[in-house]
């Protein structure tokens, strides 16, 4: 039997972290799943070899159990070791080491497997499952037990996770105890081979909640009556329209069952400032003086506070002004979008001597035609 350099399968070295082992795992997972690579059985052969190799590395206690293996491993070679044997009993290359597949070794660590013994090779097997009668009785007496620990879902043609799990990042389901009987249906729940079910979770009670926008600015609270209850709820600041904020396990039930409330805002439109994003707009009308010579001109924010804006001379209408950071919040971000703020020329009324100092006025300056070339 030869020895199985997992780290290699991976791809990772020896000090990788869990989290750099898992991520390396669920890459070579989506590359070689069985359903993308219908009837391909070298495709096949590798996705067992990263799934081994992750059953026994993504978890501490087998993990450290394999390093101590693999230094110790031409002593079991050269002891003749054979699929079958058992290396950890009285005079066996191994003894005092704790073995896998169930069983509590000195100091009381427990190992166990995931999924069906039978995907994985004689290796993982002899030291990680018992030999096939250990894997058999290691999983009928975790059964008996009532399927103490983690264990992954697995394809029953595949031993490991399914594409759906992979393609999302998950890789496991918890279940045992007396949850993982009453989830399996009773006593049959309990029986070794019997898989662990995804339980669909029961769906959101979705509410409705509208918001001025100067609520959504600094955020809010909101009573809402959820199936004859009422909560308090927080809506953050720098939610926007359409927004889903969702609330576990506060829409009734218990457990598995317990159902999410989620709230969809809706913000009323404002008489003054329009958005997009993070982005805030107004108009400021500014008169025709100040906007020929210039200008300091006060400009009040969506939070109330007053500003002085800065009109160049010469400013035409429409001209926008940009003041960075005085927009909304950004959702959960300690930051603020920019205030862009639109100059809108007004013209004074003119009576009969205001027309004539316009028309003195007119006739003193130079102003090329603006429609010239169109």
């Amino acid at each position: 039997m030869d020895y199985k350099d997992y780290y290699a399968v991976l791809g990772v070295p020896r000090t990788a972290p869990t989290g750099e082992i898992k991520k390396a795992y669920r890459k070579l997972a989506r590359q070689f799943h069985p359903d993308r690579n219908p009837g391909d059985a070298e495709a096949e052969r590798r996705f067992k070899e990263a799934n081994e190799a992750n059953e026994v590395l993504a978890d501490p206690a087998k993990r450290k159990q394999y390093d101590e293996l693999g230094a110790h491993w031409q002593e079991y070679a050269q002891a003749g070791g054979r699929p079958g044997a058992d290396p950890f009993g009285p005079g066996g290359p191994f003894a005092g080491f704790q073995r896998a597949g169930g069983q509590t070794g000195p100091g009381g660590v427990r190992f166990e497997f995931a999924g069906d013994p039978s995907q994985f090779s004689d290796f993982f097997r002899t030291f990680f499952a018992g030999g096939m009668a250990g894997a058999s009785a290691g999983a009928a007496g975790a059964s008996a037990a009532g399927g103490h620990g983690r264990a992954r879902a697995a394809a029953a043609s595949h031993g490991g996770t399914t594409l759906d799990e992979i393609l999302a990042g998950m890789g496991g389901i918890d279940f045992g105890g007396a949850q993982g009987a009453a989830q399996g249906g009773g006593a049959a729940g309990g029986h070794a081979g019997s898989r662990g079910r995804r339980h669909a979770a029961p769906p959101p009670v979705e509410a409705a909640v509208e918001i001025t926008l100067e609520e959504a600015f600094r955020g809010a609270t909101r009573l809402v009556q959820i199936e004859g209850r009422r909560l308090e709820v927080t809506i953050p600041a720098g939610v926007a329209d359409g927004s889903r904020i969702r609330l576990r396990g506060q829409g009734g039930g218990s457990g598995a069952a317990a159902r999410d409330i989620v709230l969809v805002t809706t913000i009323r439109p404002h008489p003054v400032f329009t958005r997009e994003g993070a982005t805030l707009t107004r108009d400021l009308a500014v008169t025709l003086g100040e906007a020929l010579l210039g200008a300091e001109v006060p400009v009040v924010t969506l939070d109330g506070r007053r500003l002085l804006l800065k009109v160049p001379a010469g400013t035409q209408p429409g001209r926008a002004i940009r003041l960075a950071g005085q927009g909304m919040p950004r959702l959960r971000k300690d930051e603020r979008g920019d205030l862009i703020v639109r100059v809108k020329v007004v013209l004074p009324p003119l009576d009969e001597g205001g027309k004539a100092a316009a028309a003195d006025f007119v006739a003193a300056i130079h102003q090329p035609d603006p429609r010239a070339g169109t």
